[in-house]
């Protein structure tokens, strides 16, 4: 009976080695959840009758630390919560491995090939879409003609009335200028130039405006005594001009509205503090990253950047009951219950930190004392097969 109660012992402590050194070879592996062996006694008709691993529990509410790597699509989960992927098959698996990239086919994939799961935007809203596999379009993004100029400055209250009539060509009929770049439907570029001109019965600014030697219109901003713009005079041009090259029209009309909100008219120096048109020009994809907040912004050539979706965490009731597939990533079962889904940084789900992974959770000493302890134990059974042999002997050699 000793025999074989040293024997199970043996045998369990193996099992308890093989998950030692498994923690231990996982030591750098990102994402990776430690593991320990639970031993249980057995009894046979209330008689003792050795001891078994009963079980392998994984330290899943244990978070690894974080290691800054620089790569913009690599994402650590700074709390609770997995990332979502799914399989060829069409399996969702949940990882704490952030190491995400794009495939040729624009897919968001983790490193093993599968499709992160998340939220695209929908289009023309900051509202989420449908969960599903996140996309990135390798095509270019189209041109957006310009609608607005936002114009900020000081229209210096020094300003003497040019005695001259206006005329572009001569400064001196004009007290200061200023040239805003428009973007038409193709994207191409187009400059309107504001001239200011004092005038001398009001005390206000009026304002011509030009795109290259064509006229466009003219407007007038008025002020108050103390300096400060009027609000009729916040919008004062709405601007129109057909884009044209050897006579023939190359884009769609242009419409231009002027908001001049918060500019002053006060003593001192001219200045222009915001000078910005809406707009832009078609441009590729040349970055993709993932912000703390799940976002997965692409970049694109002609500056812009584009919320394409957003990362889906999930969380369990019981996440002891999530079945392994590997030390890195698991699957639902009914023991942990229906994943519970939502997005980074909104309730239990922790905010994902970009640019680094979550390294192994594995602590080598705690791993280094068990190990002794399962060899002292492994040699404290051996000694108990090697008596009961030495006792079986001596009964041989008494007969």
């Amino acid at each position: 009976m000793s025999f074989q109660i040293a024997l199970s012992a043996l045998q369990a402590i193996n099992t308890q080695l093989d998950s030692i050194s498994n923690n231990i070879a996982n030591t750098g592996t990102t994402g990776y959840k430690s593991s320990r062996t639970n031993f249980a006694a057995m009894y046979a008709n209330e008689s003792p009758n050795g001891v078994q691993a009963a079980s392998s529990t994984q330290t899943l509410d244990i978070n690894g630390g974080l290691l800054s790597t620089g790569r913009n699509l690599d994402v650590a989960i700074a709390g609770k919560g997995y990332f979502m992927v799914t399989d060829n098959t069409g399996v969702t698996n949940y990882t704490r491995t952030g190491m995400f990239d794009i495939d040729n086919n624009g897919f968001v994939v983790d490193h093993m090939g599968r499709k992160v799961q998340g939220y695209a935007m929908q289009d023309g809203s900051n509202a989420l879409g449908a969960l599903g596999n996140l996309n990135v379009p390798t095509g270019q993004i189209p041109a957006q003609a310009s609608s607005k100029i936002d114009f900020v400055g000081n229209l210096s209250a020094d300003w003497t009335a040019p005695a001259a009539a206006f005329d572009p060509a001569d400064p001196q009929s004009y007290n200061s200028s200023t040239v805003s770049v428009v973007y038409d439907s193709v994207g191409k570029q187009h400059t309107i130039t504001q001239y200011f001109v004092k005038d001398a019965a009001t005390g206000n600014v009026n304002v011509h405006y030009y795109n290259q030697k064509n006229v466009l219109g003219q407007g007038a901003l008025e002020f108050s005594l103390d300096g400060k713009l009027l609000p009729a005079s916040v919008n004062s041009a709405a601007l129109t001009f057909t884009p044209t090259e050897n006579g023939v029209v190359t884009a769609n009309p242009v419409e231009v509205n002027f908001n001049y909100t918060g500019t002053t008219q006060y003593a001192g120096d001219t200045s222009t503090t915001t000078n910005a048109a809406d707009g832009y020009a078609s441009g590729s994809m040349v970055n993709v990253q993932i912000g703390e907040d799940g976002a997965l912004n692409v970049q694109y050539s002609n500056g812009m950047v584009q919320r394409l979706g957003m990362l889906a965490l999930a969380s369990f009731r019981s996440e002891s009951g999530l079945a392994p597939v590997d030390g890195t990533s698991w699957q639902a079962t009914a023991k942990s219950g229906v994943a519970l889904i939502g997005t980074p940084g909104s309730g239990q789900f922790g905010e994902l930190a970009s640019k680094q992974l979550e390294q192994s959770n594995v602590e080598v000493a705690t791993e280094l004392v068990d190990l002794m302890g399962a060899q002292r134990n492994y040699q404290a059974n051996t000694k108990v097969i090697s008596a009961q042999n030495e006792i079986m002997q001596s009964l041989m050699q008494a007969i």
